[in-house]
C-alpha cells in the first residue's frame, strides 16, 4: 500500500486542447508518486491547428475555454490550469487575462503551462533559453520575440515545421532527444520543450541528466505550477527533472542570524 502523504486530497483541473493525446497520460504518470492524494481531471475545448493566422488564433477565444473551466469547477477542483502553450506566441498577457477570467467565472485559482514556465525561468535566473518545438518557423520566431520582451534571450531553437496539432504527438522521443542535444550546443541556461502535445516529459528528464542542462517540458511545467499554487511538495517527482527537486526560493533563503 502506498504511503499516506501529510495533506488532504487535492484535485487539479486541466484545460486540454481537443486534439491533444499526450498531456493526460503524461500528467497522470508524473503524478504517480502523489497518487491517490493528488489527481488530475481534464476538460477539452477545440484546438486542431497551430499557426499565426486569424482562424487558428480564434481557437483560443476565452468563452469556449471558460465554458470548459466551468465544467471542471463542478468537480470541485482546487486549481485550474490551461495546459497549452498558446501564450508563448500570442503574448504572455493572454494567459494572465485568461487565468483572471477563469478565477472570476469559477472562483477557482488558475495557472497555465507558460505561466509555470515563466515562473520557473524567473526563479532559476534563466537568461539564455533554447527552444524545442513542433511548430513552424514563424510561430517559433514569435516565441523568440516574446521572450526577448521579458529579458530572456533565445540562443538556439529547433522546430519541426508542423501545424496540425494531432501530429505533434507522433514526434518520437528519439527525435525530441536529438533536438534537445542540438540546441544544447549553444550552452543555454535551460532548454524549454514548448508544446503540451509533444512527448518530452520523460525523455527531457533523461536528456537533462545526460547533458547537464535543465530541460523544462511544458506538460511538466504545467503540473509544477499547479503544485506550487497549491503549496504541495514537488520533490517526490524529482526523477522527472530538476524543476521538481528545487525548493521554492523562500525555502532556499539563508535565515538571519
Amino acid at each position: 500500500m502506498q504511503n499516506v502523504l501529510p495533506f488532504s486530497r487535492r484535485l487539479i483541473g486541466m484545460l486540454t486542447p481537443s486534439s491533444n493525446t499526450v498531456l493526460e497520460p503524461y500528467t497522470s504518470l508524473l503524478l504517480e508518486p502523489l497518487f491517490p492524494q493528488v489527481t488530475a481531471h481534464f476538460g477539452r475545448f477545440r484546438v486542431t491547428r497551430i499557426a499565426l493566422d486569424e482562424v487558428a488564433s480564434d481557437q483560443f477565444r476565452e468563452e469556449p475555454i471558460l465554458a470548459a473551466a466551468e465544467l471542471l469547477a463542478d468537480a470541485r477542483v482546487d486549481v485550474i490550469a490551461w495546459n497549452g502553450t498558446s501564450a508563448s506566441w500570442l503574448g504572455f498577457e493572454t494567459d494572465e487575462r485568461l487565468c483572471e477570467a477563469v478565477h472570476a467565472r469559477t472562483g477557482v485559482p488558475a495557472t497555465s503551462a507558460i505561466l509555470g514556465l515563466n515562473r520557473l525561468i524567473r526563479e532559476q535566473g534563466v537568461k539564455r533559453l533554447a527552444l524545442v518545438t513542433p511548430y513552424t518557423a514563424d510561430v517559433g520566431a514569435r516565441i523568440v520575440a516574446n521572450y526577448a520582451s521579458i529579458g530572456v534571450s533565445v540562443v538556439a531553437g529547433s522546430h519541426c515545421g508542423l501545424s496540425d496539432n494531432f501530429s505533434f504527438a507522433e514526434i518520437s522521443e528519439e527525435q525530441i532527444a536529438a533536438m534537445c542535444t542540438e540546441v544544447a550546443a549553444a550552452r543555454p541556461d535551460a532548454i524549454a520543450i514548448v508544446c503540451t502535445n509533444m512527448r518530452g516529459a520523460v525523455i527531457g528528464a533523461e536528456i537533462e541528466r545526460r547533458i547537464g542542462v535543465p530541460v523544462y517540458d511544458s506538460v511538466s511545467t504545467t503540473l509544477w505550477g499547479c503544485l506550487r499554487a497549491l503549496d504541495l511538495p514537488t520533490d517526490p517527482l524529482a526523477r522527472f527533472g530538476s524543476m521538481f527537486a528545487t525548493p521554492p526560493a523562500s525555502e532556499m533563503a539563508i535565515p538571519a542570524e
